[in-house]
């Protein structure tokens, strides 16, 4: 069965990855993406969609910028993790395609509202357009199919000892769409870390030596360079992609029940998610929590999704070509 996804972004190499990914496999058909300021302010973000786009021949999807910054806090972006542009490692031209006129929460919730029951939002960066979105139109919590976020930990963060970076920009619209008692899965970094690039995985997609592939390369490189000097790993993860394989294969990311919770003090656990397995107190499960990651069948499937990339379609709704 294909599904239906929002993809909800802020790109971010591997947030570009994660489109690809969700537009090269056929278990996923993405019915829009819609960016909002985390790894870069709104405008790169947004820029740097319709680059992936254009790259991929996505014409046929719009795309949609949302929210500029976090609902209570001021914007924290990632620069040395990304680069001055975020998508660093590859010559980008100019985009070919344009982001459509409607707010990203309005058109999550158009979507959602439209197609009861068919529509995965898939967030992977901070949660400040989901968010608002459930909080302009509640009904959509009983609309949408599910929730595949990333973000999150339960061991350990990448911002600070306790915090992922997604969850920690915006904690406040975390908190509200984890309560917002809709179906929810957690793909956080004890996923996530596992989606190492080896040097395997770079021999591999360098064999495809398609356009898609060769830029893949070479963003990877630069994330790899980036993750070398900032945090000393050799064999970058690929963090975004991995909440698209649990939609398009959810047997990659073996889940359990918990109870998420979201810290929204000013202190060193600020951002934190305090996730709950046992609650031996009655607590109710708000999430389903990513455990661990099949590692190769998530590279098959990224690998092949960018070798099944089709060709570049006609121009239609949404995404158009400029004039």
């Amino acid at each position: 069965m294909t599904r239906r996804i929002i993809l909800d972004c802020d790109p971010g190499h591997d947030d570009a990855m994660a489109i690809l990914l969700a537009h090269g496999t056929p278990e996923v058909s993405l019915a829009a993406i819609t960016t909002v300021a985390g790894n870069h302010p709104l405008e790169l973000t947004t820029l740097n969609a319709l680059r992936v786009c254009s790259l991929a021949g996505i014409r046929d999807v719009p795309v949609a910028a949302g929210c500029a910054a976090p609902l209570a806090r001021p914007l924290l972006t990632a620069p040395e993790i990304h680069g001055t542009t975020g998508l660093e490692g590859h010559d980008w031209d100019e985009p070919a395609v344009r982001a459509v006129a409607e707010h990203a929460v309005d058109v999550i919730i158009e979507m959602v509202m439209s197609a009861p029951g068919e529509i995965t939002i898939v967030p992977i960066g901070p949660l400040t357009n989901i968010a608002m979105a459930v909080r302009k139109e509640p009904r959509i919590a009983w609309r949408a199919r599910e929730v595949v976020l990333m973000g999150g930990s339960y061991t350990g963060g990448n911002v600070t000892p306790g915090a992922e970076f997604n969850i920690y920009v915006d904690p406040e619209a975390a908190a509200m769409v984890f309560e917002a008692g809709w179906p929810v899965t957690m793909v956080g970094l004890e996923v996530t870390r596992m989606a190492n690039a080896s040097e395997a995985v770079f021999e591999r997609i360098a064999a495809l030596n398609t356009p898609v592939a060769n830029a893949v390369e070479g963003m990877l490189r630069f994330y790899q360079r980036q993750q070398q000097t900032s945090v000393g790993v050799n064999e970058p993860p690929v963090h975004d992609p991995c909440a698209v394989a649990r939609v398009a294969n959810p047997g990659l990311v073996p889940c359990r029940e918990a109870r998420v919770e979201v810290e929204l003090g000013d202190g060193p656990t600020k951002g934190m998610t305090l996730v709950d397995f046992r609650r031996r107190d009655g607590t109710q499960a708000n999430a389903m929590v990513g455990t661990g990651l099949e590692v190769e069948g998530f590279w098959d499937l990224f690998i092949g999704s960018l070798g099944a990339t089709p060709p570049t379609p006609a121009p239609a709704r949404g995404a158009s070509a400029p004039g």
